[in-house]
């Protein structure tokens, strides 16, 4: 983006947050691969349905939160806009976008 478009905006789902937004379930991003998989594949908990092996693992490997360090890793010299909820930064965007 920063090297083909003139200006962009881009926002991400804070890694910090505590309900991870893709599953609607808390500290997902912090569970470790095993116990992530099991969730998926074998509970309801996660939207209320299972998925195939597959489909989880792939959800598993593609998902990746951002903390706002790394936006600003990826953007550098950008403005920040942390969206939030209850006090708590729920989205973190960034944006180069003239005053």
């Amino acid at each position: 983006m920063i090297r083909t478009g003139k200006y962009y905006f881009v926002q991400t789902p804070n890694r910090y947050f505590p309900i991870e937004p893709h599953f609607l379930f808390p500290f997902f991003q912090f569970l470790p691969y095993s116990l992530k998989y099991f969730i998926l594949t074998k509970t309801k908990l996660s939207r209320g349905r299972k998925r195939t092996p597959q489909r989880a693992e792939t959800y598993i490997k593609e998902i990746r939160l951002l903390t706002t360090k790394e936006m600003l890793k990826l953007f550098p010299g950008c403005k920040v806009y942390n969206e939030k909820v209850a006090g708590l930064i729920k989205s973190i965007t960034v944006h180069n976008l003239p005053d």
